[in-house]
């Protein structure tokens, strides 16, 4: 017994399927493309026409003469891109405890004349792991021990992560931020 209905559901269902997932992704690719297409294409970094990574995706820097972006909680290993994830550790949890406090050791460690606060976002991850931005308050926390070990100025790196800061989207949405891996590479061609 045919059902009179499925004729009608099942062309509806093919037209659908080709607009939404055929027609609309090309339009919507290619007008990104077109109007955007550093973006569309992942704003990726070039240096000496080599990638170096993103703008949109952290970098693990470990060294103590590069700027350390926020932890991440990306598995199996930091800022995996094909692993996005927060820690799913609430504040009370004693891993995400300990976990703070061995930041703090490493931070202290890397510079242990720095007696100032240490900013939250370089101790606590993001919740998708891979946030390519610290705060201005991480970026002058971290601006002595830089200048340190390249033998420059405060004042030189202050004046690069001022000429590296991001205002708020907007004009009113979210803080001033530093993109990490852009401020390394400015930091690393003063080096050249």
């Amino acid at each position: 017994m045919k059902t009179p209905l499925l004729r009608p559901a099942l062309g509806l269902f093919v037209v659908l399927s080709v607009i939404t997932g055929l027609a609309y992704p090309f339009a919507v690719t290619g007008v990104a493309k077109a109007l955007f297409p550093h973006q569309a294409a992942g704003s990726l970094i070039e240096r000496d026409g080599k990638l170096v990574g993103s703008a949109l995706i952290g970098q693990n820097f470990a060294d103590p003469g590069h700027f350390w972006g926020r932890p991440s909680a990306t598995g199996p290993m930091p800022d995996n891109a094909a692993n996005s994830s927060g820690s799913n550790l609430g504040p009370t949890n004693p891993a995400l405890v300990d976990a703070v406090k061995a930041r703090i050791a490493a931070l202290h460690a890397a510079d242990p004349a720095n007696t100032a606060p240490v900013p939250v976002d370089l101790v606590t991850a993001s919740g998708s792991g891979l946030d390519p931005e610290i705060s201005l308050a991480a970026a002058a926390y971290q601006a002595p021990r830089v200048a340190r070990q390249h033998g420059l100025s405060l004042d030189v790196m202050q004046q690069l992560i001022q000429e590296h800061t991001k205002g708020r989207d907007l004009g009113v949405l979210g803080e001033p931020r530093v993109n990490v891996l852009e401020l390394n590479l400015a930091l690393d061609s003063i080096h050249r």
